[in-house]
């Protein structure tokens, strides 16, 4: 009866990955109100993504293992034909919420037609669990192919995948377990974790928080979040950007991994923006077409070919 009992507890978790629990509208926060969404939006942008009636953001809850985590969605309010989509992945560590940031990529996106959902990841946003940036919280990312089937609104043949910093480490991840998107972008993402934290005591500092077994389990941490260290993994078209001017993650960890894959003969393309700092903020909306163009260039056709 207890092995029954368990058995049936099992399966009941299987069948609720990726259950998309409940969606809410989510009200766009002022311009204002943002810290630092100068790197992100001028006013301008940001307000005539605010006011583009043709497009929503909600917010919606969805079931990753046993846990209830969350992820932003921004779709047109109208669709007569499933749409493909990009799943965005974001920079940081534990946030609140910070669509305000990314509205204007998300609108960027969108009008040039593609769904966006953006896992927020656990202990973000709400959302339960503990988020181990790059380890179990990944699952978080993969079940979302789960979520965009349940959805009904994407074209699910044409899946893509667009990381910033952190979440560039977390699509090179996906990639390599096999979410299967068609192509996928990142900009700022670190390849190479050991060399990331060494750069400077405060980094140092940083693991030990963020992993709490840091001392005991370095080489395991490193190895999972290093794209550099599985180039041979990553079959997937791969469009890596970084900023030449970029303080937070050197543009040599981009330089490293696009000289590994061209050693293997994996397909990627690379661009190091002159003057451009982390983010690329002064070419973001180039940025952003340059990558819509990509997933463009691997989509799937509408229709078969006669």
């Amino acid at each position: 009866m207890r092995v029954l009992l368990c058995v049936l507890m099992l399966s009941a978790t299987v069948l609720t990955q990726g259950t998309v629990l409940d969606r809410t509208p989510f009200e766009i926060p002022s311009y204002e109100s943002i810290a630092g969404i100068e790197r992100y939006a001028s006013r301008v942008e940001y307000d005539a993504a605010a006011r583009d009636s043709r497009f929503r953001l909600e917010k919606l809850a969805y079931r990753s293992g046993t846990l209830r985590v969350f992820a932003y969605l921004y779709a047109p309010v109208r669709s007569a034909v499933p749409q493909p989509a990009v799943i965005f992945n974001r920079g940081s560590f534990v946030r609140d919420e910070f669509a305000g940031e990314v509205l204007t990529i998300f609108h960027r996106l969108a009008q040039a037609g593609f769904v966006v959902l953006a896992p927020m990841y656990r202990q973000s946003g709400g959302g339960e669990g503990r988020d181990e940036m790059g380890g179990a919280d990944l699952e978080d990312l993969m079940v979302t192919v789960d979520v965009v089937r349940a959805l009904g609104i994407v074209d699910t043949r044409n899946l893509f995948m667009y990381g910033e910093s952190r979440g560039g480490m977390m699509t090179y991840q996906a990639v390599r377990d096999g979410y299967p998107v068609r192509a996928a972008a990142m900009y700022g993402a670190f390849t190479d974790l050991r060399a990331l934290l060494e750069t400077t005591d405060e980094a140092r500092a940083q693991a030990a928080s963020i992993w709490p077994d840091f001392a005991a389990n370095a080489e395991g941490i490193y190895r999972r979040r290093s794209a550099l260290m599985w180039p041979e993994q990553l079959n997937t078209p791969l469009l890596i950007l970084h900023g030449a001017s970029d303080r937070e993650v050197s543009p040599s960890q981009s330089l490293a991994l696009a000289a590994r894959l061209q050693q293997l003969g994996k397909p990627y393309e690379l661009i190091v923006r002159d003057g451009a700092n982390h983010s690329l903020s002064s070419w973001r909306v180039e940025r952003d077409a340059y990558v819509a163009d990509w997933f463009r260039r691997h989509m799937m056709p509408s229709t078969p070919q006669q």
